[in-house]
C-alpha cells in the first residue's frame, strides 16, 4: 500500500514539474540560493572567491592567447565549483548526524583534498604560464 501511495506522489510531482523557461528560472533560483548560502556559511568560499576576484581579470589580462586566457580563468572557477561540492559534501554529512563516524569523516577528508588539487592545478597552470 505504501509503494503506491509514493509512485502516485512521485507522479504527480513528476507532472507538475516545470519545464521550459519556467523550469530555467526555477533552476537559476535554486543556483543562486546555494551560492549565497555557500558565501555566508563557508569562510573558505569566500576567500577564494575574492581571490578569484583578483584573478579572473589578471589572467584575462595576462594571458596571451585564448587558451591561455581559458586556462587561466577556468582553473581559478575550477577551485570554486570543488568548493562548493565540498560544501555540498559536509552539508549532507553534517544532516546524517554530528557524531564521528569514520566514513563520514572519510568522505569530508576527501572532498577536502579535492579543493586542494585543485588549488594545486591553479598554481601549476599560473605557474607554467607566467613564468615559462
Amino acid at each position: 500500500m505504501a509503494d503506491a501511495e509514493e509512485k502516485m506522489k512521485a507522479a504527480v510531482i513528476e507532472h507538475t514539474k516545470p519545464s521550459g523557461i519556467r523550469r530555467l528560472i526555477r533552476a537559476s533560483e535554486h543556483s543562486l540560493k546555494g551560492l549565497r548560502s555557500a558565501f555566508e556559511s563557508e569562510a573558505a568560499f569566500r576567500q577564494e572567491l575574492a581571490l578569484a576576484i583578483v584573478l579572473i581579470p589578471l589572467g584575462l589580462w595576462l594571458g596571451d592567447s585564448r587558451v591561455e586566457k581559458v586556462l587561466l580563468v577556468g582553473s581559478v572557477l575550477l577551485v570554486l565549483v570543488v568548493e562548493l561540492l565540498n560544501t555540498a559534501i559536509e552539508s549532507v554529512v553534517d544532516r546524517i548526524g554530528l557524531e564521528h563516524h569514520v566514513l563520514s569523516g572519510r568522505a569530508k577528508d576527501v572532498g577536502s583534498a579535492a579543493v586542494l588539487v585543485a588549488l594545486v592545478l591553479l598554481v601549476t597552470v599560473w605557474a607554467l604560464l607566467l613564468f615559462p
